[in-house]
């Protein structure tokens, strides 16, 4: 009898420890699933530049304008300075009376 009365609370908390866990473990009833979400056709764009609305074929037009905008390059003098600043700031510790 008193093996009995010390394992009944202790499965009953087991139990009801169990369904909370379970029931936290479910996501909300108002959230979509994300396999849903995949499979939508986004019909609104907006712009990564300034934020606006697009309609689909604006937002098309204007990511082929964005691809085919050379990335802008440096002056091959300029590259060669950057990159003698970047060995001195390197061997500096190294050779300490570097001017």
């Amino acid at each position: 009898m008193k093996l009995t009365s010390l394992l009944l609370p202790l499965l009953t908390s087991v139990g009801v420890l169990s369904g909370q866990a379970a029931g936290r473990a479910l996501p909300p009833p108002e959230d979509v699933p994300e396999e849903r979400l995949r499979t939508e056709i986004i019909l609104e764009a907006r712009s990564p530049i300034d934020g606006t609305p697009l309609t689909p074929a604006e937002y098309e037009d204007l990511q082929a304008a964005i691809v085919d905008y050379p990335a802008p390059t440096l002056d091959s003098q300029i590259r060669e300075v950057v990159f003698l600043l970047q060995i001195r700031r390197v061997l500096r510790p190294v050779i300490p009376f570097l001017p």
